[in-house]
């Protein structure tokens, strides 16, 4: 059995916590197989496999906390500017975007 990284292994080249935890189950599952029968090349596998999950992963709630932070900070500016220029539908609109922003933080922080 061979590992395949699954780090940016999606379509999009893009990391996926969906894929990432995949790829971590899938190698825990192998590397007990390993473990059971005692097929080192499975352990191994296993692990590799289980890594690369894990840091695809990691990478892919950095990812997803950068554009909320990216949105919090421009839809706060957005209120602001909207406030300051009598905007109200520039004001709401950045509401809505810093409250998305926190959101995002908040799920992959």
């Amino acid at each position: 059995m061979t590992s395949n990284s699954s780090v940016n292994n999606t379509a999009s080249g893009e990391p996926s916590k969906v894929t990432g935890q995949l790829h971590s189950v899938k190698g825990t599952v192998t590397e007990t197989i390993g473990n059971v029968t005692g097929m080192t090349s499975w352990q191994e596998s296993g692990k590799e496999e289980h890594a690369a999950g894990e840091s695809e992963y990691k990478a892919a709630q950095a990812k997803g906390y950068a554009e909320g932070l990216t949105d919090q900070v421009g839809g706060k500016k957005d209120s602001i500017l909207g406030a300051v220029t009598g905007d109200q539908s520039k004001q709401t609109s950045g509401n809505v975007r810093e409250n998305k922003g926190q959101t995002q933080k908040q799920v992959n922080a």
